[in-house]
Order: C-alpha cells, then sequence, then structure tokens
C-alpha cells in the first residue's frame, strides 16, 4: 500500500557566520550564503516531491534540517542522568517519532547520507521501519536509501559506516590543517574577515583598525578624544564603561563588519581577541606570533585584557553586600539579594532570580541595624563564650568523630579493591560518595566563623568589625543568628526604615 502521509526529510549542512563570532563576516555575504542554503534545501524537496509523484506517494509534512550536520555529536544528558556524545538533529528525531506513532506512514530523502552518516541514527531508523508490519516504505531520490529487506539494510549499514569513515578523514585532515596553520601564524582560512582585517591577505583595515585602538585607549581611561566634562566623570583606573562606548559608536554611525548595531559584547570582542595584537589563536588558546600585522602591541592588548576581566569580578554586588543570604522574604521564603534600583542599592526578592519581588529594604538602613545588633551582642563576653563552645565541643566533635570513620573507611575500601573483593569501578563510586562527606566534615571543622570571632576578642570588637571583610561580617551574623524574616514595608513609619521588620529566625 502506497503512502499516503509521507514524511519527506531534506538536510545540508551549513554554518552562519554569525553563529561563530558576532563580529565576524562581510556585509551581505551572510545572506548571499543563506540563499544558498534555501536554494540546496529547495532542489531537495523539488526531488522528492517528484519521486513521491512518480511512485503515487503522498507528502504530508516537509521536515528541514537547517544547518544541521549529520555527523559531528556533541556532549548531552540522556534521560537515565548520564552523559553522551550523540547527533543533535531535532527534526531527523521528530520524523522517527511521527513513523513511530502512526501519524506518518513512509519517509522519502534525496539520499542516504541526508539521513544518516551516523551508525546510531541509522539503527534508531531501522528499529522503527521494522516495527510495523509490512515495514514502514523508506525511499530516496538516488536510490541508495531503501529499507523494505534484509539485504537492503545490510547494504545502508555499510554505506553509512563509510560515509561515518569519510567524514572523520575530513574532519581529521582539517583539524590537522589547522593545527599546521596556527603553528606557522597563518590565518585559518576560510569563514568570514573579523573586524580589523580584510579576508585576502589579512591585512588591516584602517578606519576599522583606528576604531579598535579608540576602543583599547577608552577602556584603559587613555583616549584624547573625550571632551573636559567627558573626562571629568572618567576614573583612569576604570576607564569607560562597554555599554558607553557601544551608544557613542552607535551615535556617531559607525558601522560594523555584519551591518548589526553595536553592543558591550561585540566591544569586548573586537578589543580583545588576539589576532588585534597579531596573535594566533587556536581552540581558544593563543600559540604564537601571527604572520599579520598588529592593530594593539601586544603590551596594550594585556593590559585591556587584565582591565575588562578585573571589572567582571568586580560587578558581583553579592561580594559587597554582606546581608545576601541573612536576608529572607517573609512572603514567599525566598532569600534577598543586593540589587542596584532606580533608588539606590537595596536588599530585594528578586523576580529575576523568582522571586515575588513584593520584600525590599534599602541596604545601607538594614546593615547599619544588623551591625548595630551584632556590636551589641559581641560587647557580652558570656554571649561569645557560649558561641565558641558550642562550635568547639558539639558540632566539631561530632564532624571529627565522622571524619575518623569515613577515613578508616577509604582505607577499608582501598583494601578491598587490592584484594579484588570489589571490582575498581565499585571502589571509585564508594570512594566518590565518601570523599564528599570527608570534605564537608573537614570543611565543618575548619569553618570560618569561630576563628573569625575569636580574633575579635583579641581586641576592640568595633575597630575589629571594621576590618572585616564583607564575607566574614556575613559568617559572624550567621554565628549569631540563622538570619532574618524582612516583614513588608509599614507605610505608616512613611519613608523612615523600622527596625521591627526585621525578625530573627529560629
Amino acid at each position: 500500500m502506497k503512502p499516503t502521509r509521507a514524511v519527506l526529510l531534506v538536510r545540508i549542512s551549513y554554518r552562519k557566520p554569525e553563529d561563530d563570532v558576532e563580529e565576524t563576516g562581510v556585509e551581505g555575504e551572510g545572506k548571499r550564503r543563506r540563499a544558498e542554503f534555501s536554494k540546496g534545501i529547495g532542489r531537495q524537496e523539488d526531488d522528492g516531491r517528484a519521486l513521491a509523484e512518480r511512485l503515487g506517494w503522498q507528502i504530508a509534512e516537509v521536515i528541514p534540517e537547517d544547518d544541521t550536520s549529520a555527523f559531528k555529536r556533541r556532549k548531552i544528558k540522556l534521560p537515565d542522568g548520564t552523559s553522551a556524545l550523540r547527533t543533535v538533529r531535532p527534526g531527523f528525531r521528530r520524523a522517527l517519532e511521527l513513523l513511530a506513532s502512526g501519524e506518518a506512514d513512509g519517509l522519502m530523502a534525496d539520499d542516504l547520507d541526508r539521513v544518516a552518516r551516523d551508525p546510531r541514527d541509522l539503527e534508531d531508523l531501522i528499529d522503527v521501519v521494522e516495527s510495523r508490519r509490512p515495514r514502514i516504505p523508506v525511499e530516496s531520490v538516488t536510490g541508495s536509501l531503501r529499507l523494505d529487506n534484509d539485504a537492503n539494510i545490510t547494504m545502508a549499514r555499510v554505506m553509512v559506516a563509510v560515509a561515518n569513515k569519510s567524514s572523520r578523514d575530513t574532519a581529521r585532515r582539517v583539524t590537522r590543517k589547522h593545527e599546521e596553520l596556527a603553528a606557522e601564524g597563518k590565518p585559518g582560512g576560510g569563514g568570514f574577515r573579523g573586524y580589523g582585517y580584510t579576508a585576502d591577505g589579512h591585512e588591516p583595515v584602517e578606519a576599522e583598525a583606528a576604531i579598535v585602538r579608540e576602543i583599547g585607549a577608552r577602556v584603559l581611561g587613555e583616549w584624547d578624544g573625550w571632551t573636559e566634562e567627558q573626562r571629568a566623570k572618567i576614573v583612569p583606573e576604570v576607564g569607560e564603561s562597554l555599554n558607553s562606548i557601544a551608544a557613542d559608536l552607535v551615535r556617531r554611525r559607525v558601522p560594523t563588519v555584519t551591518g548589526k548595531p553595536w553592543g558591550s559584547r561585540s566591544i569586548r570582542s573586537v578589543v580583545t581577541k588576539p589576532s588585534v595584537a597579531g596573535l594566533r589563536a587556536y581552540k581558544g588558546e593563543v600559540v604564537g606570533k601571527a604572520v599579520w600585522p598588529p592593530i594593539i602591541p601586544v603590551e596594550t592588548w594585556e593590559r585591556i585584557c587584565a582591565r575588562l576581566a578585573g571589572r567582571a569580578r568586580n560587578v558581583d554586588l553579592t561580594l559587597q553586600r554582606w546581608l545576601t543570604g541573612v536576608l529572607r522574604c517573609s512572603l514567599c521564603g525566598r532569600m534577598l539579594m543586593g540589587w542596584q534600583g532606580t533608588g539606590g542599592v537595596r536588599y530585594w526578592c528578586a523576580t529575576p532570580q523568582g522571586g515575588c519581588g513584593k520584600i525590599a529594604v534599602n541596604a545601607a538602613f538594614v546593615e547599619n541595624e544588623v551591625e548595630r545588633q551584632v556590636l551589641e551582642l559581641l560587647s557580652k563576653p558570656a554571649v561569645l563564650e557560649q558561641l565558641r563552645h558550642v562550635a568547639d565541643t558539639e558540632t566539631s566533635a561530632d564532624a571529627r568523630a565522622e571524619l575518623v570513620e569515613d577515613e578508616a573507611q577509604l582505607k577499608q575500601m582501598a583494601g578491598m579493591w587490592a584484594r579484588r573483593e570489589i571490582t575498581f569501578a565499585e571502589y571509585t563510586e564508594a570512594r566518590r560518595i565518601v570523599e564528599a562527606r570527608v570534605k564537608e566534615s573537614r570543611a565543618l571543622i575548619h569553618s570560618r566563623a569561630p576563628r573569625v570571632l575569636r580574633a575579635l576578642l583579641e581586641g576592640d570588637v568595633t575597630d575589629g568589625w571594621g576590618r572585616l571583610t564583607p564575607a566574614e561580617r556575613r559568617d559572624v551574623v550567621l554565628a549569631l543568628v540563622p538570619g532574618y524574616d524582612v516583614l513588608p514595608h509599614d507605610r505608616s513609619y512613611g519613608n523612615k526604615f523600622n527596625p521591627g521588620r526585621l525578625v530573627p529566625l529560629g
């Protein structure tokens, strides 16, 4: 019986330039390549429909696989929680689901290698085809894919194995060629040019090179193009923000190579690429000097990269807001976090982090109140003595006893493996579990809060508190109280902070 609800699977391998690096490619070239891709898919569909008409099939759905490799594998998580290398092909998997469910009753493709170049994918298709009697019909324009009998299935397996070997050979040769080019400092070839250099010869494009140097100088706080008013707002040790630079380039209508507007990501990309310093990188690592001239001296480029890396480390508000992880929303139970709002820094039940967004409190007010309460408690030696006793006797003693038991168990397991009483897999799995407990016990024994408290006792408590880092202050607070519930704002207090909003937990 001829299929009346057949699936036509069309696929072409093609990498979009904008998927590689945001600021690469020649303006208009990506559009031309996408047009070629559409034509390739169109030709496969036309040929498939023509074959279906000759065979008397009816095509119910066309499934295109856009820029999809049937050979390259990625690491994915399987349903059982383990990880494995698999080809990622949503279109192919949808075709299998339609065939397995009975929604489709036939498969049409241009060629065998359009359907599978990985033996595992072919076996999955064979399983579905053989799940019905008679077998689900499968046809291809070139005649290379038929699964109607055991002989054709065997031939398909052989051809996919050969195609897979061919892809592996190609990948190996391409990789070796790129390694050789990288070692010689030459451009990799293929793809499209990066910002600042020509595609042919990799020579600097002076107009773009000037922009790259300008961006670098602005990041370092050394640009001579600022007005006096602008310069007064720039801290030389920090430099100008990437968003500010991007906005200025957009205002001046400075073009990118792709035609897209400048953004902080593209600004960072063009100024931190090793190529602008005349360096050759391969797989994300600098392997040596390049044959093309640098736009920025290596020393300057290293300073720019270090400056931007330092900024990335300093933007985390949780490092400064020491009550993050201490204050809890009394409405939804999520922890408040430091947040920069229009009214200044506050602790907020942040909706972007899954919070309700209904509880917020001024950071300076609540920190001053908690600091007052902490210093008041730390002025009472009896409180500190009790805390030290609990940390040193109850919790730490239990942790030490558990640590001794776990370390003895590790030695016992090692002996069992040496005597071949357990397999290596069993030994490694058991060791992983016990070592995790050992790590937790040691961390508890050497916890920081008791040390911080003892350090405060050695001198003036107030002076010692002032020298603590934000993380150490948080440790001290959590050693005194489990945390605080923050109640909603009582409008009868107006804009004043009400200390009664803080309710100690426990």
